[in-house]
């Protein structure tokens, strides 16, 4: 078997076809051979196609020039597990340890085709699924004593696989003790006017009538146990392309956290990120049990010009035209969302049913949407106290249309923002890249030239170990004035480029964060089809393969990667209690050092230490980095305490007190002194509206008011 699966490798992918950098594999005699090899012989299946093209191009494009082979199973086979069962809620050491079997064949599986260990795992968790069935709705049936002492622990990593059966479901016992308790206490707070919404508004209660303990206990019970039953369903009815999901992703998760293989839906998930546009009706759906909701409406869709669609509304039914509609009550909203989209012009029908019960049919045709959060934004801000203009410029990911080069790219819509900045007469720019993940390399080298004459911006370095420097070539600079870039711990790929050249060259004072993501790697899409001879199309859609294929590294030689950039001035972080960053991901990408590259540095009268020392004063007569450096101690001191209690009295005790401090540290202090201006001219209610929200964000941002004080020190700087 093994002779024939080496020459389908070598039919379905010349090896040379991956070291190209184009993604559509070269016209040779070899593919056709493959049509007429797949149709002699039905073995062929469509898993030993993908999985022998994830293969090649996984062991000749990848950075780490990894080999599948039994070591990498072995580590395969553990991130199966944790994606099979993560919470360690279903599975029995015995079952582990029969699917121990497979653990040094993922290799085989993988260009063989015969993934056993899908029908094997799926056996096993379907058994156990049944089993916790009906053993939750026997306990679900009766009420249950809240008044022990026990406890539950609610982090998987500190928990082991349950011994067996008895342990299995005392486990599930505290489970849906604890699950039965939030309910209460959830509903005893609406009850009470305590329980607030996503924004922090209350929450109205959603009936007049209050319930009797007896009669609110008895109501958990029944909607843990109808939520948990569809939870069960999902599961054992879970796609085929799910558990390949799982198996291929197993093994592209051992070579980095960011290759990974993209079902075809995932992969137009993935394109519609990077470009910022979709085309579909305009509208943010949620799951709300067993129904899809209309969350909000995208102003200016096709959903908002019907007039017709609401927030809150439920969709019962999705309709294609005049096509008979499909009934999505009980869908994930995946597969609901794949039937609501479509091409642009086309029309789709959803029958709502609206809060108050009506049900109406409202047909959309459908455009193209654009994700306004995903484009760059900007402003001008000023502290009434000293009257300096100063620049605004959000930068929220380096998007780019690459079907369409026409279409927006952050390029293009950051220097528009600049030249507007330049004509409101700002002294200096502050450039936002907090929660940046990234995006189009090209953009990040382009962005930072903006800012400078000319000259290298990032080195690239390649799996055969051939370093590219990626320059600056155009000597306009668009904005000369003092800049600063802000990064935090999300701040990730191109935006650490951008904040790492202009730091090395002296260009921008970076603030932030103690660190920056660490994510100093490029990845390349690579369309699966276009590895698929005309012969074989039958195989289609087989998805695409992101796969880190280079490393950057700063012009000063040091990389990006893992330890990311260091700010020249820290500021209290306030998602400091969180592990985000390479550094806490299994199997990233060690950081690296290559030479470094000759540039001229910008000539300025910045004093950095100066700076720093200036604003640390600030900072520490500053009443809101105190109360972020105190609700951050108060989140680390929570997320220690993975132990929760499942005493009913404990339980409410504890949910008031986090929901106090919650509150505390949900107020924050709004600055009245700084002014945030509006510079579009578009007076629409839905944009005003919107635009009064990004404003209310920037006043209350601690960050932004320290980042506006260092950049009034840097201008007297300037001046001296």
């Amino acid at each position: 078997m093994k002779s024939h699966v080496l020459v389908l490798s070598m039919l379905l992918l010349s090896q040379s076809a991956f070291a190209q950098k184009d993604k559509k594999a070269p016209e040779t005699s070899e593919p056709s051979m493959l049509g007429s090899l797949i149709s002699s012989k039905p073995r062929f299946t469509r898993e030993v196609v993908l999985g022998n093209i994830l293969k090649g191009a996984l062991e000749n494009m990848h950075l780490s020039n990894k080999q599948i082979d039994n070591a990498l199973s072995e580590n395969a086979f553990k991130v199966y597990l944790e994606r099979l069962d993560y919470g360690k809620q279903f599975l029995l050491q015995t079952d582990v340890k029969s699917l121990e079997k497979f653990k040094r064949e993922f290799d085989d599986m993988l260009i063989s085709g015969e993934l056993a260990i899908l029908e094997a795992s799926s056996e096993l968790l379907n058994k156990r699924i049944g089993q916790i069935e009906k053993y939750v709705e026997t306990l679900l049936s009766k009420p249950i004593d809240y008044s022990s002492k026990e406890t539950i622990e609610t982090d998987p990593k500190k928990r082991h696989f349950p011994a067996n059966e008895k342990e299995l479901y005392a486990h599930w016992s505290k489970l849906m003790k604890y699950e039965v308790m939030s309910r209460i206490v959830d509903t005893k707070e609406e009850q009470n006017g305590l329980a607030t919404d996503e924004k922090g508004n209350k929450k109205k209660p959603t009936s007049d009538k209050k319930l009797s303990d007896v009669e609110i206990e008895k109501d958990a019970r029944a909607k843990v146990l109808k939520s948990y039953k569809k939870i069960f369903a999902r599961l054992v009815n879970e796609k085929y392309s799910d558990k390949l999901d799982k198996f291929y992703n197993s093994i592209t998760k051992v070579f980095d956290p960011h290759t990974n293989y993209l079902v075809p839906e995932e992969k137009e998930d993935f394109d519609i990120d990077m470009s910022g546009k979709l085309e579909g009706i305009g509208a943010i759906l949620r799951e709300d049990n067993s129904y899809i909701k209309v969350e909000k409406i995208v102003p200016g869709s096709a959903s908002w010009k019907t007039k017709e669609v609401e927030a809150e509304d439920i969709i019962l039914k999705v309709g294609q035209g005049r096509e008979e509609p499909v009934d999505v009550v009980d869908m994930s909203l995946r597969d609901a969302v794949k039937l609501i989209r479509g091409k642009k012009g086309t029309e789709v029908r959803l029958t709502l049913k609206k809060p108050n019960g009506l049900i109406k049919v409202v047909p959309i045709t459908r455009d193209v949407v654009e994700i306004d959060e995903s484009y760059v934004k900007g402003t001008v801000l000023e502290l009434t106290t000293n009257k300096t203009k100063i620049g605004y410029i959000n930068i929220p990911k380096f998007y780019r249309d690459f079907n369409d080069r026409a279409g927006r790219n952050v390029t293009d819509d950051t220097r528009k923002e600049i030249v507007r900045l330049n004509k409101e007469g700002v002294e200096g720019i502050i450039v936002d890249l907090r929660n940046n993940g990234g995006g189009a390399l090209e953009d990040a080298r382009m962005i930072s030239g903006l800012f400078i004459e000319k000259g290298p911006i990032v080195q690239v370095k390649a799996h055969t170990g051939a370093v590219d420097i990626l320059a600056d070539t155009d000597a306009t600079i668009d904005f000369q004035k003092p800049t600063i870039v802000l990064i935090n711990r999300f701040s990730a790929s191109a935006s650490e480029i951008v904040a790492a050249a202009l730091q090395d060259y002296g260009r921008a004072v970076i603030v932030g964060g103690e660190f920056s993501h660490g994510k100093g790697t490029v990845q390349a899409v690579v369309d699966l089809d276009g590895y698929v001879s005309p012969m074989a199309k039958s195989y289609s859609p087989l998805g695409a393969l992101k796969i880190t294929i280079q490393k950057f590294y700063r012009v000063n030689g040091s990389s990006t990667q893992y330890k990311g950039v260091t700010p020249d001035i820290i500021l209290p972080d306030q998602f400091s209690h969180l592990e985000s960053g390479e550094k806490f991901l299994d199997y990233s990408i060690p950081w690296g050092e290559v030479k470094p590259v000759k540039f001229d540095k910008w000539k300025n009268k910045l004093d950095v230490k100066a700076l720093r020392t200036s604003s640390l004063a600030r900072v520490k007569k500053n009443q809101k980095f105190a109360h972020i450096l105190e609700s951050m101690k108060w989140f680390k001191e929570q997320k220690a305490r993975t132990k929760r209690s499942l005493s009913l009295v404990d339980f409410e005790k504890e949910r008031k007190e986090i929901r106090e401090k919650t509150d505390i540290f949900k107020k924050e202090l709004e600055n009245q002194d700084l002014l945030v201006k509006d510079l579009s001219g578009n007076k629409e209610k839905a944009f005003q509206e919107k635009f009064e929200d990004f404003a209310k964000t920037l006043r209350k941002d601690a960050v932004i008011e320290e980042s506006v004080h260092i950049m009034d020190d840097m201008l007297k700087m300037e001046k001296k």
